[in-house]
């Protein structure tokens, strides 16, 4: 089969590169420079750097003509900062592209998409009780993605969003997600004990990540589908601790909090967002409740598309060692960006 991918440079488009390659598919990928230093990129894959929402629609065709599969491996998550109001930024980024590309893929034939989503649907969609999606513009955009997927689905142009967990693992040249709670823990670092939340997350590995959106762009599925994706569920305290192991200070503390107590900490956060002009995609306010669920899901859908069994702990121990590398300054490594 012949893929045809944006954002195959990234982690996880990498990742599902390297798998597609191996099962004997050629990839092409549009993806913004430079690469990251030292990233295993597959060689067999051919890159066209640029920003693809640049591209005329008559260029865009062109590069889709003869293609079986189109994989959207870019867009933005939560993390990433943008100035009020942030839906502007999720529909630009996550929503726009595929009403774009959408018809476009149909036009040159093209037979399936896949589409990388998040597990904040999934909990939108079995606990509408916790208004994730009034309370939170990131949770919201990510279901108007959904829509704009099951919209243009049908029997000749199958349609799948995985929706995607917390993910461990790194690239190369590359700064991990996970510099970002690096930032958070480490003002408690002077404390006995470190508090947080009760609950617990879904999680895989990068690699896992690759092996499910390969599955996902060769099955024979038919239609819109929307898969919660996981291969592990662990509760926070025992992630914080192999996050302390790989910091070097093993055996540390951790105290569960519940989330009014969280939420109390939070009014520093919102001052300063106000201050910055940023708009969280989740609510400082309402996160304490989404942390403190278990946000777990079964792996039957993972292993369904292909996921194998992979070292979790090692791949979290890899994530915080090179994001501490990257809090401490002691490397250079290339920022989550959106254009």
């Amino acid at each position: 089969m012949n893929i045809f991918m944006i954002g195959g440079t990234g982690l996880l488009g990498c990742e599902a590169a390297i798998q597609l390659i191996k099962q004997g598919h050629k990839v092409t990928s549009v993806a913004l420079p430079p690469l990251p230093e030292g990233a295993p990129i597959p060689e067999e894959m051919a890159i066209e750097f640029g920003d693809i929402n640049k591209r005329s629609d008559e260029e865009i065709l062109e590069m889709l003509k003869g293609n079986d599969v189109f994989i959207f491996a870019a867009g933005v998550d939560e993390r990433v900062e943008f100035p009020a109001p942030v839906m502007d930024a999720y529909k630009k980024f996550n929503i726009a592209p595929l009403e774009r590309m959408f018809p476009l893929c149909k036009q040159a034939g093209i037979k399936k998409a896949v589409v990388l989503g998040s597990y904040f649907s999934y909990l939108a969609k079995i606990r509408p009780d916790m208004q994730c999606t009034q309370r939170n513009p990131y949770i919201k955009s990510r279901i108007l993605q959904e829509e704009v997927c099951e919209k243009f689905a049908d029997d000749d142009f199958a349609v799948t969003v995985l929706e995607l967990p917390y993910i461990f693992g790194t690239q190369p040249g590359r700064r991990p997600v996970w510099t970002i709670l690096i930032e958070q823990i480490a003002g408690m670092d002077k404390l006995p004990f470190t508090m947080y939340p009760k609950g617990g997350t879904a999680m895989l590995t990068c690699r896992q990540v690759g092996e499910v959106i390969a599955g996902a762009a060769t099955n024979d599925d038919k239609g819109f589908h929307a898969y919660p994706i996981s291969m592990y569920n662990m509760k926070w305290n025992e992630f914080l601790g192999y996050v302390y192991d790989a910091r070097g200070m093993k055996n540390r503390k951790i105290v569960g909090i519940p989330p009014f107590v969280m939420k109390m900490g939070m009014g520093g956060i919102v001052k300063e967002y106000a201050k910055k002009g940023i708009e969280s995609g989740i609510d400082p306010y309402h996160l304490p409740y989404i942390m403190d669920y278990d946000l777990f899901i079964n792996a039957d859908y993972a292993k369904s598309l292909g996921a194998t069994e992979d070292d979790i702990v090692e791949a979290i121990t890899d994530s915080i060692k090179v994001s501490v590398a990257s809090y401490n300054g002691t490397v250079k490594l290339l920022e989550m960006k959106a254009e």
